[in-house]
């Protein structure tokens, strides 16, 4: 392959996936790691994508309405079958993300009390009748409908949900969940230590997706919501650990 293909493939890639690491890539198209690193040095000098510490690639590029769109049928679908298990009364926290924010549509009308630090979910859930909307604080970021920081980690360790919804970046063949970025992961490490029981929500991109962070082992949740099948949706199974197909 020509050095040209390669770049515009790995600038699909991250446009598709929101971030890719050295590592993988040089797997992936059978090249070394120094190669890889050229190549994102070139796509980053050239304004296509931005690297961050490591020779990651930064996501904070995509913006939300742009992410929103992809695989909105398997999202929509999702966030119904997240919904069914929450019962009226439930104290519901809701992560930020695309696919979460699925579950806020699912939503909205009922008798909820739903926390979050979603742009988005607030959006959606602001005018819902009967739904008791807790806005957690922090530092917005604008492109991806959320607020992060420490204010919004401190706020989370205040509270006790019934139920927890999260979003991913990816789910490793080690069966380990990924981020992108930092500033988010403190964040769902929060959200599952303050939570009865929590599932994660992803669609079938996730599996193995993207990111660069570990949250946690998928033992960790109660169980994953996706409409994703093949070898890593049959090892989570293998590990007893729920998956609801909608």
């Amino acid at each position: 392959m020509l050095p040209a293909e390669r770049r515009k493939r790995i600038l699909e890639e991250v446009r598709t996936s929101g971030g890719l690491d050295v590592v993988s890539l040089s797997e992936r198209y059978q090249v070394s790691k120094s190669t890889i690193r050229r190549d994102l040095n070139l796509l980053d000098s050239q304004g296509m994508l931005q690297r961050v510490r490591g020779g990651t690639i930064d996501v904070n590029a995509r913006t939300f309405a742009q992410i929103a769109p992809h695989a909105a049928g398997d999202k929509h679908r999702i966030g119904e079958a997240a919904a069914e298990m929450v019962a009226d009364g439930d104290i519901v926290l809701i992560d930020i993300g695309t696919t979460t924010a699925a579950a806020a549509e699912a939503l909205y009308g009922r008798r909820v009390t739903v926390l979050t630090a979603s742009l988005a979910v607030i959006d959606i859930l602001r005018n819902s009748p009967g739904t008791e909307l807790v806005v957690l604080g922090g530092v917005v970021r604008s492109t991806y409908l959320s607020m992060v920081g420490s204010l919004t980690e401190q706020a989370m360790d205040q509270l006790r949900a019934d139920i927890a919804f999260l979003g991913t970046s990816g789910v490793r063949e080690d069966l380990m969940v990924m981020d992108s970025t930092g500033t988010e992961v403190p964040i769902k490490k929060s959200i599952l230590r303050n939570s009865n029981r929590s599932y994660l929500l992803a669609s079938p991109d996730k599996f193995p997706g993207s990111g660069i962070l570990q949250i946690a082992p998928i033992t960790d949740f109660d169980g994953v919501i996706t409409t994703a099948t093949g070898p890593i949706v049959d090892s989570i199974k293998s590990l007893n650990t729920q998956v609801i197909h909608p």
